[in-house]
């Protein structure tokens, strides 16, 4: 009998295609939801083998690997990563960030520091703390959160997929299916590649399922899922990562080294 993968992933949207069916495709696959940041504690834990962490937890992993050409990103907006503000970028000097996801929130510090050379106070918002009536001058939401947020406080809506991609020509990679050093996942990778084509090929499936729960429409998640989001991790993406890891690293977010391969 083969034995048990520890899978952890996200609980949001954009992660449901990527694990359409996957433990039917694996059996020996045991699968639980979480939050990204979670998610990485855990692997770093050894608490669970493959995890959909966030990009800056992988640079901060020990050695890890992750599973080729599967990856959440965007090449432009993304509808679920946005730096609601009531100044322009110029203004900002304070900023409540999501502790939901720890990649958004060290791309959030990227923007400010390296692309509007601003240096603000930066504080944490708790998981389920309200947005609304907080005193910093901008605020991070990300995930479904994001998507359902009006926050009419807050004149300017910035979509952080986008203003990456507008400043550096790169898509962006969100989160990916990390491996803990030492893992052999044998015939069970094929699992998620085969959820990934399942999912992807039933996006409308998936989005008339998902959007009552979330309190949205179900053409809108279909759209985010299928116009928006981006599975794979080709050239273009992985140049994109080496930028943010580069970016990362000068602002001392990360450790300085070289992007890992896949375990393929």
């Amino acid at each position: 009998m083969s034995a048990l993968i520890r899978v952890g992933a996200v609980n949001y949207l954009n992660t449901k295609p990527l694990i359409e069916r996957l433990s039917d495709f694996a059996p020996n696959i045991e699968l639980s939801l979480d939050l990204p940041s979670r998610l990485a504690d855990a692997l770093a834990a050894g608490e669970i083998d493959v995890g959909l962490i966030p990009i800056v937890e992988y640079f901060r992993g020990d050695n890890y690997s992750f599973i080729p050409n599967i990856a959440i990103g965007s090449r432009g907006p993304v509808l679920s990563v946005t730096l609601f503000s009531r100044v322009p970028w110029p203004e900002i000097r304070s900023v409540s960030l999501d502790e939901g996801s720890r990649t958004s929130a060290a791309l959030t510090q990227i923007l400010l520091r390296k692309r509007y050379g601003l240096n603000p106070r930066l504080e944490p918002l708790p998981i389920d703390a309200p947005a609304d009536d907080l005193t910093t001058d901008a605020v991070l939401l990300i995930g479904d959160r994001a998507m359902r947020a009006c926050l009419p406080g807050y004149p300017f809506a910035y979509d952080l997929g986008q203003e990456w991609t507008d400043w550096t020509g790169l898509p962006f990679v969100y989160a990916l299916w990390a491996v803990r050093d030492g893992v052999e996942l044998g015939e069970a990778e094929g699992a998620f590649h085969k959820a990934k084509e399942l999912g992807l090929a039933n996006a409308g499936v998936i989005a008339q399922r998902e959007a009552a729960a979330l309190g949205l429409d179900a053409g809108y998640c279909r759209r985010y899922l299928t116009n928006l989001i981006r599975y794979d991790l080709g050239p273009r993406e992985l140049a994109g990562m080496r930028k943010y890891q580069e970016l990362c690293a000068e602002l001392g977010l990360v450790p300085s080294a070289v992007l890992a391969s896949g375990v393929a």
